[in-house]
């Protein structure tokens, strides 16, 4: 058994002995194929692809844990700055093969291709290896793969990066292409001398030369075909040009093919050689290959997680099921793509409530509430992180049942009902309390209070079984059964109570209505129609539907309020921490502003003291009690100072520059704008004064006494105040009143 220190906390208390056991009909009614379509389009391998169509949910839990945390490992890879290198890969199944027949050899690109997936192998578990403390799982899962340099530098030392046989990758090979160099110098050299020849008697087509059988020929006119010494190789399709091989070259040409066929010779001997060294570790490039398809599947997992803000939630033996903001991947990805919003859903199942019945209304989101908790479920008992809210909990069922859509059997001869009961059948032979099970629409498919009694029957011999399940149902009996009990528990997709719409919200605790004739009226049935339908059920029905969706209605606008009131909350919360930010600002400024007003007001009295014993000095002008009074001056003032370091001196400074700063532009802003006003009042044009005439009552421009204007002379005006008259010139004067 391995163990791995992140394991130990994060899946404390999982018992390892129960095997896990998921039906092939549940991971077909969930989708489950869907969701590892959509994971393999992140494999960058064929063989990875393949592998991840094939995951399953795993036998034993320690399996599920350990694929769980490699997974997360491998997502933390995304965030951190050390990402795991890339592990793309040839598949090498053909050598694998050939390696395992006796007297066979692989070819250059074969070599290639093991290099290649060694080198690769070897740089991921180095890695691994010097990041030791961010994957620690990955690297202890890993620890038994030898790292191997010998492959790599064997192959090396016989091809070259090209796919090609080094020239000394042997010494007879060396000495073979040394060789075949010089003789293929000769025969170029040998075959520019007869063409020349040839071409200065005119012998030959404007061609001149051609190539035929990997051999150079001469392209000689036919009527001089005679008359130039070699092999004929061919001519043109309309027979005016012959290809000869001139005579000169034959000779070599027969010592190069010789050459080169021990050549080819020799090239199998050491494809043969180095098959025969690499062939005894075969087993440990199977496992490379292994090792590499399988990060590839680990990596597609860490990919597909990122692509649905998928985490690794906390999992725990203690049988509880909390899931916080659970996304139903498939409905996430499809809406992602059309840009529209997912709804989340929270659920929670544990000791004290193990079986939830939702109702409501068609269309609601009953079924894909059900299908969230069970895809979810099997995706993570798969080795798959899911779509949740970190702080959710979850726990490793050890068999996960469903009975979810229409399932008429028509080449059983089944029709729905039967097939159900036949998986009722199954459901009471399997479950137990380590049992999850999950029923769309229970009891549906027969007559409703036959069916309804059946159903209630399955459902309470579930209970006491004390297995985990969610159904979803439109029966009062079973509804009724749900609040009676005591670890069952009603739950309803909520539905605005004005349009009938659905909000896409599970509300626990409370049963849900059908709204069967308020849908009926809203999809436009004639209300007399609905109103017979009425009368043809029993009035205690209708009642008891009126009444759930009556609270219904009332849950949906507490809701509402509560939302509002939390809105307003965070409203006030964020106000209040804005207004104490404020005020922490305006007070650090008031106490920067006093101790730069009370600097200031020492240097105003130190300058003061100053220019009293410069004026006494002036008068005087005795230098020794200048002399005294200053330096007595000083040691008052350095008394008052307190020792501080240059540090604290430069720090004290910079803050009175800063504060003096400050100061300065607010007060630099506020001349500006005093400026900008006398501008402005500059600008304006000025008020006429109106034309005074004999009887307004007046006053000077400075003054208070008003009196009345008798006489009017030219630009002098005879003012009355009652006791005595002046004479004032009109432009001091102000218009008090007009005369009426």
């Amino acid at each position: 058994m391995l163990k791995f220190a992140y394991i130990e906390s994060t899946f404390s208390g999982i018992g390892w002995i129960a095997m896990v056991n998921i039906h092939e009909k549940t991971l077909q009614d969930l989708e489950f194929s869907t969701v590892l379509e959509q994971v393999s389009e992140f494999c960058i391998t064929a063989l990875g692809n393949e592998k991840t169509l094939q995951i399953a949910p795993f036998k034993k839990r320690e399996e599920t844990s350990l694929n769980l945390i490699l997974t997360n490992e491998y997502l933390s890879s995304f965030y951190n700055e050390n990402r795991i290198p890339n592990h793309g890969f040839e598949p090498i199944a053909n050598e694998l093969k050939l390696l395992g027949i006796e007297n066979t050899f692989l070819e250059t690109h074969a070599f290639k291709k093991i290099a290649s997936i060694s080198l690769t192998v070897n740089t991921i578990l180095l890695f691994l290896k010097k990041f030791k403390e961010y994957y620690p799982n990955l690297q202890e899962h890993t620890s038994n793969i030898e790292i191997t340099k010998s492959i790599i530098e064997e192959i090396d030392r016989i091809i070259d990066r090209f796919g090609d046989i080094k020239d000394n990758a042997s010494p007879l090979f060396t000495e073979l292409r040394q060789q075949i160099n010089k003789l293929k110098g000769k025969i170029n050299q040998s075959f520019a001398t007869a063409l020349n020849t040839y071409h200065n008697l005119e012998y030959l087509d404007d061609i001149r030369e051609t190539v035929v059988d990997n051999k150079r020929v001469l392209a000689v006119k036919a009527m001089y075909r005679r008359k130039v010494k070699g092999a004929i190789m061919g001519g043109s399709k309309t027979g005016s040009i012959v290809y000869i091989e001139p005579e000169t070259t034959l000779q070599q040409t027969r010592e190069l093919n010789n050459l080169e066929y021990e050549e080819n010779e020799e090239v199998i001997r050491i494809l043969k050689e180095l098959t025969d060294f690499i062939r005894p570790y075969k087993p440990l490039l199977s496992g490379y290959q292994a090792f590499l398809t399988e990060l590839d599947v680990i990596s597609a997992k860490a990919k597909y997680a990122k692509s649905i803000n998928a985490i690794l939630p906390d999992i725990s033996n203690d049988r509880h099921l909390h899931l916080r903001e659970a996304y139903h991947p498939l409905l996430y990805t499809s809406n992602k793509k059309k840009k529209e919003k997912t709804f989340p859903q929270t659920i929670e199942l544990d000791q004290n409530n193990r079986i939830i019945v939702i109702s409501g209304p068609n269309a609601g989101g009953k079924s894909i509430t059900l299908k969230t908790v069970g895809l979810l479920q099997i995706m993570l008992q798969s080795g798959l992180l899911i779509p949740v809210h970190e702080r959710s909990k979850v726990f490793l069922f050890d068999r996960v049942i469903s009975d979810i859509g229409d399932n008429q059997s028509i080449e059983n001869h089944l029709s729905t009902y039967s097939y159900r009961l036949k998986q009722m059948n199954y459901f009471l032979k399997k479950c137990n309390k380590n049992t999850l099970f999950l029923i769309d629409e229970f009891g549906t498919g027969s007559d409703p209070e036959l069916g309804g009694a059946l159903a209630e029957t399955f459902l309470e011999e579930f209970y006491h079984r004390e297995a985990f399940g969610i159904i979803t149902t439109h029966y009062s009996n079973l509804k009724i059964l749900a609040n009676e009990l005591p670890h069952m528990q009603n739950a309803n997709m909520m539905f605005d109570e004005k349009t009938l719409e659905p909000v896409f919200k599970l509300a626990l605790g409370q049963a849900g209505s059908s709204f069967t004739f308020e849908v009926a009226q809203k999809n436009g049935i004639p209300y007399s129609l609905i109103n017979r339908a009425k009368k043809k059920i029993e009035r205690g029905k209708v009642r008891f539907d009126r009444t759930i969706a009556k609270l219904q209605k009332e849950r949906s606008k507490l809701e509402k309020t509560e939302q509002s009131l939390k809105l307003n909350e965070r409203k006030k919360q964020n106000e209040a921490e804005k207004l104490e930010e404020t005020n922490n600002r305006i007070q650090k400024k008031l106490e920067s502003y006093q101790e730069l007003y009370d600097s200031n007001q020492r240097l105003i009295y130190l300058g003061q003291k100053v220019n009293d014993l410069a004026e006494n000095y002036f008068n005087n002008k005795q230098k020794r009690e200048l002399m005294h009074e200053l330096f007595k001056l000083v040691q008052i003032e350095n008394a008052k100072r307190k020792k501080v370091s240059v540090k604290q001196q430069k720090a004290i400074k910079a803050k009175e520059q800063q504060v003096k700063k400050e100061a300065e532009k607010k007060v630099a802003v506020i001349r500006k704008k005093k400026q900008a006003a006398k501008k402005k009042e500059a600008l304006k044009p000025p008020t006429p004064k109106p034309v005074l005439k004999i009887g307004d009552r007046v006053r000077l421009e400075d003054g208070r006494a008003v009196g009345s204007i008798d006489k009017i002379e030219k630009n002098k005006a005879v003012v009355n105040y009652g006791l005595f008259t002046t004479n004032v010139s009109i432009d001091q004067l102000e218009l008090v009143e007009s005369k009426k």
